[in-house]
């Protein structure tokens, strides 16, 4: 029987990576269109003609069409964009906790807000944060409110009748009432949720500093021991502000000690007065509390940050624009991309590990390919994070510190000159 005569369409394979790629072809092969600049078309197409090169094409076919190399190159842009962006939450998450966050579309864009708006079309990733103490201030808030100096929570004030021979009066009932009847600033906000008792007073003992305070006119009271004051009419010596604010805190502790009527004892919200108030003219008393919240509640007349940023996934990072991605990084970019391609390639090959030819087979590299394109991955990617992780700036400022306690050490070998004159 003759052997049939074969009319192949094309004696080449439709499948082989060109030298060269085109233009038109870019943006229609790209998996998410993230990047779609002139800048971003050039480096695809230069991306070919190195992984044809680099890929040996010029020796034996590349069995991928230019399409899988321009997806490869977004991939490796992205992959980029990711690692960076991880580097600067590292960075900047400390200080911007609470701060405005954004929303996102699928590719990890920043869509229309009013943080992009006050961006005016620049990134959050490519800025420099001013160092905040941002999760300190916030532990900060927690302690000061606790030792009633500061805080974030709403501090409100209330009164209550004094009724003669009556020693025991219960706050946390006085304060549900007052916010059930709705005349309050903290009309509704009680319910069953017990309050926090900060301060109990009949009235304030600022007004007694005058005759008993720092400059009461009446007498001048200094720390003789260490620096002293006289207040002749000639000399005078400059008290430490330290001082004036530690004697401030000792003189209202002592009026409320030491001049105070009476003296109350607080349990689980429930006032007792000592002696009993039959004895002295107080006709009310007042007290300061806070209304304990959840702790996801905002705060209606400022922002506290609750709705901000918390963690990495909140940080406003787009994808790094390609125009900012330096030399170092399209470098880096194109390695990477292009085993990503060999990847692809080693895939593609390892579909047919065989081919058979007249009178032989061909065995192909696929698998080979394939492991040795996932190691260069790994190595490029720990490569990056090692660069990355080394230019934190806490890592930076060490090396700074170092580098001035190393000048220091050089500049005590230097012999100094002795002058003569």
């Amino acid at each position: 029987m003759a052997a049939p005569v074969l009319t192949p369409k094309s004696n080449s394979s439709v499948s082989v990576l060109p030298q060269t790629g085109s233009a038109a072809n870019v943006l229609s092969s790209l998996a998410t269109n993230v990047y779609s600049s002139t800048d971003f078309i050039s480096g695809a197409l230069d991306q070919v003609t190195y992984t044809y090169r680099k890929l040996g094409g010029d020796v034996l076919d590349l069995e991928i069409k230019e399409a899988s190399v321009y997806a490869a190159y977004e991939e490796a842009c992205l992959e980029y964009s990711y690692l960076l962006n991880i580097h600067q939450s590292k960075n900047i998450l400390s200080d911007v906790l609470g701060a405005q966050t954004g929303t996102f579309d699928h590719k990890g864009e920043m869509i229309d807000s009013d943080l992009k708006d006050s961006l005016s079309g620049s990134h959050v990733g490519l800025k420099y944060p001013l160092f905040d103490y941002a999760y300190a201030r916030r532990v900060a808030d927690g302690i000061s409110q606790e030792a009633n100096v500061g805080g974030s929570t709403n501090v409100y004030s209330a009164s209550f009748d004094i009724v003669s021979l009556q020693q025991d009066y219960d706050l946390q009932e006085i304060i549900e009432a007052a916010s059930a009847a709705g005349t309050t600033d903290f009309k509704g906000l009680v319910g069953d949720k017990k309050v926090l008792i900060k301060k109990v007073f009949y009235k304030t003992p600022r007004t007694m500093w005058r005759f008993f305070g720092y400059q009461g006119g009446l007498n001048v009271i200094g720390n003789l021991t260490s620096y002293g004051q006289y207040a002749d009419d000639s000399t005078f010596q400059v008290v430490p502000v330290w001082e004036n604010k530690l004697q401030a805190m000792a003189y209202e502790d002592a009026l409320y000690t030491r001049t105070s009527q009476c003296s109350y004892e607080l349990r689980n919200n429930k006032l007792r007065i000592f002696p009993n108030p039959s004895a002295y003219n107080i006709d009310k008393m007042w007290f300061e509390f806070t209304i304990p919240g959840n702790n996801w509640d905002s705060d209606t007349d400022a922002d506290i940050g609750i709705d901000g940023i918390n963690n990495m996934n909140t940080l406003p990072l787009d994808n790094v624009p390609y125009e900012n991605i330096n030399s170092i990084g399209k470098q880096w970019i194109r390695r990477f991309s292009l085993s990503l391609s060999k990847e692809t390639l080693g895939l593609i090959r390892s579909k047919f590990a065989t081919i058979p030819i007249p009178g032989d087979s061909v065995t192909l590299n696929g698998d080979q390919l394939a492991s040795q394109a996932r190691e260069e991955q790994d190595k490029l990617r720990e490569e990056l994070k090692t660069v990355l992780d080394e230019m934190t700036y806490g890592q930076l400022m060490a090396s700074d510190a170092q580098l001035i306690d190393d000048a220091n050490k050089i500049q005590q070998k230097i012999p100094l000159l002795i002058f003569v004159g």
